[in-house]
């Protein structure tokens, strides 16, 4: 029972940010434009394949990481975090949110609490989560899940930063992005051609 422990409060940390974030969609605002759906097929694909990947292989085959039992429990604590971080950021954008690219009614550009540190930090901490997580399940599939999952954020981060600097405002948004870093703190790099919240 000890060594399930953690996994047991995985699956709870998971299943009520999951069931919390879905009931709160009713407080999402109008939506005014959007880049079309086509668009956002990558992410989204990128996301279901990483998330097939965790949980139809958690048990399969031998952990990577022998060190993992011991790890478990700081890595429940870092899901915790990023998952707290997320929600954060997401009651920092009240009706402004979406769970898909769009503008909302009333938009506008939010650089304050989470998003002083980050222009994404919902993808931020999820990423964070599901890291951990990876951690936690010790396996190749486990950490190739978490990867493409990031990567599915990443990709929904640009397609969301270039269609918010369209709608909202070319200079605004390139000055966020040059004080901002995207979605690792202290860390700026790449292009600095727009930015979204998310």
């Amino acid at each position: 029972m000890g060594t399930l422990a953690p996994q047991y409060a995985l699956a709870v940390l998971w299943l009520g940010w999951i069931v919390s974030w879905w009931s709160a969609s009713r407080w999402s605002g109008r939506t005014v434009a959007r880049p079309g759906a086509r668009r956002e097929i990558a992410y989204r694909a990128l996301g279901f394949a990483g998330g097939f990947l965790i949980l139809r292989f958690w048990n399969v085959g031998e952990p990577l990481l022998p060190f993992a039992q011991w790890v478990a429990w700081p890595m429940v604590v870092l899901v915790a975090a990023g998952q707290a971080f997320s929600w954060w950021a997401r009651i920092y954008l009240g009706r402004m949110w979406s769970s898909t690219v769009t503008r909302k009614a009333d938009h506008r550009l939010i650089d304050s609490g989470p998003y002083a540190f980050v222009r994404h930090p919902i993808y931020t901490g999820l990423i964070l989560s599901i890291g951990a997580t990876a951690v936690i399940g010790g396996r190749l599939a486990s950490f190739a899940g978490a990867a493409l999952i990031a990567l599915g954020w990443y990709v929904k981060a640009r397609l969301e930063e270039g269609f918010l600097r369209d709608e909202l405002g070319r200079e605004t948004y390139e000055s966020y992005a040059r004080r901002v870093p995207m979605l690792v703190p202290l860390i700026r790099g790449g292009r600095r051609d727009g930015t979204g919240p998310t």
